[in-house]
């Protein structure tokens, strides 16, 4: 199956170029943020208003807060890419009223940065036929080891060739496709089904990543997929880090479930690519064609994140 969707991709920056910072989701440690902020500060503009720091409960302030610095810095023509501060839990609570407020018409086409809780966001962008780049928040920026440095995302935010292949550990079942690369964190992912907020899948590359999920629980996302016809759409299956994702004293691991879980299908899956909460979470675009070599656990990008400057 192949994918017949095309995604629009933004303009590629350059060094001094403004940015925005934004909080659409939980509530973050100050150093941590502050840790990331000076690693895109060495290249970038940051810009970001005091009002990020506020909680609400477990979101990083209310709806209203969020939404209305979300939307700002996506439509704001001088700025020229989003960063999120974290993941954690409250990006879907704003995916209605940002549909509304952010048309497509609006947005000014530019990179959206950030996974896991971020996926909510990613998957709306892909409904409006935008591309956009599952890499790190900003607090997990600042404590990546010095090996996972930013140069690859300084790469997919300024090159427009396409990104450097990534390597996973195992294959699971074999086969080669190419599609256009989407997906992100499992648990978000499954919450978006039936929803207005679910990009078009059909011959798509899925990714998927997770973090303290036990076996089971994996198993009844990966079900949920199944059941709402999922694996008969997409063309292959791009496993992440799953980090955390054990059972106490149990006899099998969450690899051990994902591995049955992905033969099942019959689609080309590789697993083990550092994308996602491990100790390397390496950037990569979402809305853009790739090949999966599953044989051989590896994954190119055919097209860039981004799109040469004029």
């Amino acid at each position: 199956m192949s994918s017949v969707h095309t995604f629009r991709k933004p303009r590629a920056l350059t060094p001094g170029d403004a940015v925005a910072v934004v909080a659409p989701a939980g509530v973050f440690d100050r150093a941590a943020l502050e840790a990331g902020m000076a690693v895109i500060g060495a290249r970038y503009r940051v810009r970001y208003d005091e009002r990020i720091h506020a909680r609400h409960r477990y979101l990083a302030g209310d709806d209203d807060r969020r939404l209305a610095e979300l939307s700002t810095a996506l439509t704001d023509p001088e700025t020229k890419a989003v960063f999120c501060a974290r993941g954690g839990y409250g990006t879907m609570r704003l995916l209605a009223q940002l549909a509304g407020r952010a048309s497509t018409a609006s947005i000014a086409p530019k990179p959206l940065i950030g996974f896991s809780d971020i996926t909510a966001l990613h998957q709306w962008l892909q409904t409006q036929g935008l591309a956009s780049i599952h890499g790190p928040v900003l607090t997990q920026l600042g404590r990546l080891p010095a090996q996972a440095g930013p140069n690859r995302l300084f790469s997919l935010l300024e090159s427009a060739s396409p990104a450097e292949p990534l390597s996973g550990t195992t294959s699971y079942v074999g086969g080669t496709v190419e599609g256009s690369l989407l997906g992100g964190n499992l648990s978000v992912f499954t919450r978006l089904l039936g929803t207005p907020f679910m990009p078009p899948l059909d011959g798509a590359i899925l990714l998927l990543e997770d973090v303290a999920e036990q076996p089971y629980r994996l198993d009844r996302m990966w079900t949920h997929l199944d059941l709402a016809g999922v694996f008969r759409r997409i063309s292959g299956i791009v496993l992440g880090s799953f980090t955390g994702c054990e059972q106490r004293d149990a006899s099998y691991t969450g690899d051990d479930v994902l591995r049955d879980l992905a033969v099942a299908t019959g689609l080309p899956c590789a697993a083990g690519f550092p994308i996602g909460h491990g100790d390397i979470n390496e950037p990569v675009p979402l809305g853009v064609r790739v090949r999966l070599e599953a044989d051989a656990s590896r994954l190119t990008f055919l097209e860039a994140a981004v799109t040469p400057r004029g």
